[in-house]
């Protein structure tokens, strides 16, 4: 009789019954970050004079845990009142069914365009101010992540509520931009008064090439309605995207066209070229209909200053076409390099913009119609400086 046998046996008994145990054990972790920022805009001429202003920018948590094979990922912003204060950037409940596919449920990133973002600097994109990058919305999405391709489809049933009144505006306390209402004069009366309901997303990449060139090319396509609180009827929305991005060596480039439709059901009083779109405390107008044309390039420098460790250079553009008669076109351009110093990481940007709302002194009407005083470059100088734990 072999002796060693049963003595093997419970070796291997006694390490997967501790495997078990383990997966039975809740998770927990808890990161985040607080950020810092300095601007300088070419606009503004008081902050000018003062040579500029630096000041808190965001307090960031986020917390990941796993019971039984569902797990959470959920992050929660904390801004100052007057760019919304604390808001939810996403929360969402999911379950892995392999190591390929998964289910979320929740507040979940909404799929469309390049993922996970479309853009390298502290700015995003073009499309990020027309909700239309890094997106959260409320409903389930499934994700499948292979090695030759990978796709994800969503049913959202509409963005984040806060308030769950019969005629409640979207609040504006969000970090995403999505479909809302705004006060245009000031008076404490809301116009636009749109929000997006029962959304469909499908999104598909197709990857090729290994070693230093890679590349991911796919589509992405939404549809949906859009109820207008006033007249209370649902009009239509749409928007698709063809999306490319290739790495090769510390070389990335990213390259994007969207095209997007609003189709609202709104008062004869209202123009039906333009929606009302909100975040960070605020809403601005943006034109119903438009083409954008965005693309990123970045390259990654390994340095050995201490406690410096890489340095990313970079180069973010993007153009909006808007077909309504009149309506002037929008351009972004970030140039800049962010800097990795251990748990540090710090962008300082050159941005310029016309007809952009955030780098520019027109506000309401920057992204629909455009302003006298937009149709040239405004810049915006910006460092952020962030620790991350």
């Amino acid at each position: 009789m072999n002796k060693k046998k049963p003595v093997i046996w419970s070796i291997l008994f006694l390490f997967t019954s501790a495997y078990l145990q383990a997966q039975e054990q809740p998770e927990l972790n808890i990161g985040g970050a607080v950020r810092f920022n300095y601007n300088y805009s070419t606009w503004k001429q008081e902050q000018a004079r003062r040579g500029g202003d630096f000041g808190f920018d965001v307090f960031r948590l986020d917390v990941k845990a796993g019971y039984k094979g569902i797990d959470l990922d959920a992050e929660y912003r904390l801004y100052s009142n007057s760019f919304g204060g604390g808001m939810l950037k996403q929360g969402a409940l999911g379950y892995a069914f392999n190591n390929k596919d998964k289910l979320q449920i929740g507040l979940v990133p909404v799929p469309f365009g390049n993922s996970p973002i479309n853009s390298n600097s502290f700015f995003f994109s073009l499309n990020y101010y027309l909700g239309l990058e890094d997106n959260y919305d409320m409903g389930a999405r499934f994700t499948h992540v292979g090695d030759k391709m990978e796709y994800s489809l969503a049913f959202l049933k509409n963005a984040e509520e806060l308030d769950f009144g019969d005629n409640s505006d979207l609040s504006p306390s969000r970090y995403a931009y999505d479909v809302g209402s705004i006060d245009l004069h000031g008076d404490g009366n809301l116009s636009f008064r749109n929000k997006k309901v029962n959304q469909l997303n499908g999104k598909i990449d197709f990857k090729f090439g290994e070693n230093a060139v890679r590349h991911k090319i796919g589509v992405s396509a939404q549809f949906g309605g859009l109820y207008n609180l006033d007249t209370k009827n649902t009009g239509t929305h749409y928007a698709t995207a063809a999306h490319y991005n290739l790495e090769y060596r510390k070389l990335e480039m990213k390259a994007q066209y969207t095209r997007y439709a609003y189709n609202p059901k709104a008062p004869n009083s209202e123009s039906k070229d333009v929606v009302a779109l909100a975040a960070y405390g605020g809403a601005y107008l943006v034109a119903a209909q438009a083409n954008t044309y965005t693309l990123g390039l970045s390259y990654k420098i390994p340095v050995s200053w201490k406690p410096i460790s890489e340095l990313s250079v970079y180069n973010d553009y993007g153009y909006m076409h808007k077909p309504a008669a009149g309506f002037k076109s929008s351009q972004m351009n970030v140039t800049g390099v962010m800097v990795s110093a251990g748990k540090v990481v710090t962008y300082i940007d050159v941005a310029a913009g016309k007809n952009q709302p955030w780098l520019g002194p027109e506000w309401n009407n920057a992204l629909a119609q455009g302003g006298e005083q937009q149709d040239k470059w405004h810049v915006r100088c910006n460092m952020n400086i962030g620790y991350y734990f």
